[in-house]
């Protein structure tokens, strides 16, 4: 751990996979008092048809009801923040975009710095549409994370500023074509368990993106039509994807790679100490099946000189630098 911080910086990747998550875990422990139950009001708000999102400051338990509107879990004061629904649907009146999601879980940059949710939850949802988490980057505003990844100490504040804890529990992700669920630069202790990918993204399922860290993605299903592969690993490290089952269609199945210099942002982190075990994959391509790829860019772009001039990362180093990832007991059936 660089500085004592207990972070997931560039030079950490020293140690398992099972070190690394209980060194972060115990970082990222926080002393939250849970947040309180909706109040009556608070739960007809919620459930009112509307285009404007819903701040969602308070637990919300819906017994199968829909939420025709999308929500928004911002900031500190989301904390222990969530929604059960009872089996019943989130979905946008309008349509679900990367800037305009279904479910939004983001940090807030104000005068003070930033302002980020912690242990916040979805559970027994069916989201149509995509859900969002997001630190530095959130809303679509690329200056702080440009500007920060140019300093030699990014990761850390970058896990610093973005939600942590975030659990998705039995969701049913119903995507409508952009990535049903993105977890941000800086992310940590994300977990998507006993959860289904259905519908069609344009690109991947799952996107963990630069400086993410210690996600579980345990026991889902993945029969999603996608573009891509089902899971990016994009400079995102110590994750454990455990027991899902994937049904690929042909295309990819889980790619670790470090996707340098897109929109200029410096990748410090590297695709390293995942545990990816016990998976099952069907519908692999027959010539080529890549149901998981270690190193899959290697630099292969056209824009990984757009980070260029810094000592650091990906500006210094094109190559993905992949390193101690476990892969195990993964079976491909046909």
């Amino acid at each position: 751990m660089r500085g004592g911080t207990g972070r997931l910086g560039p030079d950490c990747f020293n140690g398992s996979a099972l070190i690394m998550w209980e060194a972060l875990a115990l970082a990222a422990a926080v002393d939250l008092a849970a947040a309180r139950p909706c109040t009556q009001q608070e739960t007809r708000d919620l459930t009112a048809p509307a285009y404007q999102p819903y701040r969602l400051t308070c637990r919300a338990t819906l017994a199968g009801a829909t939420v025709a509107r999308p929500i928004l879990i911002e900031g500190a004061e989301a904390s222990g923040a969530g929604i059960d629904c009872g089996g019943g649907t989130i979905r946008r009146p309008d349509e679900a975009t990367a800037q305009a999601p279904t479910v939004a879980i983001w940090s807030r940059h104000d005068e003070d710095g930033w302002s980020r949710p912690v242990e916040t939850y979805v559970r027994n949802c069916i989201v149509v549409g995509n859900v969002r988490i997001w630190g530095m980057g959130a809303g679509g505003s690329m200056r702080d994370l440009l500007d920060s990844s140019r300093t030699g100490d990014h990761t850390t504040a970058a896990q610093s500023a973005a939600p942590v804890g975030t659990l998705l529990e039995r969701v049913r992700f119903e995507a409508t074509g952009t990535i049903p669920l993105y977890v941000g630069p800086g992310v940590t202790r994300t977990m998507v368990v006993r959860s289904r990918f259905s519908g069609r993204s344009v690109s991947t399922a799952v996107y963990l993106d630069a400086e993410s860290a210690g996600a579980l993605i345990q026991d889902n299903d993945f029969s999603i039509r996608t573009g891509r592969e089902q899971i990016a690993v994009d400079g995102s490290g110590a994750n454990r994807i455990l027991g899902n089952r994937f049904a690929l269609g042909g295309r990819g199945g889980i790619f670790l790679y470090r996707n340098c210099g897109e929109d200029g942002v410096i990748r410090h982190q590297t695709p390293s100490y995942n545990l990816i075990t016990d998976n099952v994959f069907s519908g692999a391509n027959w010539l080529r099946p890549r149901t998981v790829v270690v190193g899959a860019r290697e630099g292969n772009r056209r824009y990984c000189g757009d980070d260029a001039g810094y000592p650091f990362g990906s500006s210094a180093d094109d190559g993905d630098e992949a390193a101690g990832n476990q892969v195990e007991r993964n079976r491909t059936v046909r």
